[in-house]
């Protein structure tokens, strides 16, 4: 059975720090590219970040949408099941609901071509 699951979300000051995790179980991370989007209301599912499948290396490259380059940092780790993402220096604008989503062998994280989806997390920043 296909589970993902994240976890870290909550309430934080701005310039804060959270870090969400994602740990998915039912299916091999290694052959997944897995991204983070954010849902804020009243607005479209936009990627925060994306860590790679590249011709089946456990370390894919990186990508970060312009909003958070430099504050946000994605890492994965493929003996636990697990992607991680650490936010800091939050902002207001920053509060979304967080989900994560996994990319069958995709160099790219696109919400539509999403496989696997967990369930969401709310993150708030207040100002």
């Amino acid at each position: 059975q296909v589970q993902v699951a994240e976890s870290g979300g909550g309430l934080v000051q701005a310039g804060g720090s959270l870090r969400l995790s994602c740990e998915v179980s039912g299916f091999t991370l290694d052959d997944y590219a897995v991204g983070w989007f954010r849902q804020a209301p009243g607005k479209g599912r936009d990627e925060v970040s994306c860590i790679n499948y590249i011709h089946g290396h456990s370390d894919g490259k990186t990508d970060y949408a312009d909003s958070v380059k430099g504050r946000f940092t994605i890492s994965r780790d493929n003996t636990k099941n697990t992607v991680s993402l650490q936010m800091n220096s939050l902002k207001p604008e920053d509060t979304a609901v967080y989900y994560c989503g996994a990319v069958w062998r995709a160099a790219a994280c696109v919400a539509t071509s999403v496989n696997y989806w967990g369930q969401g997390i709310q993150v708030t920043v207040s100002s």
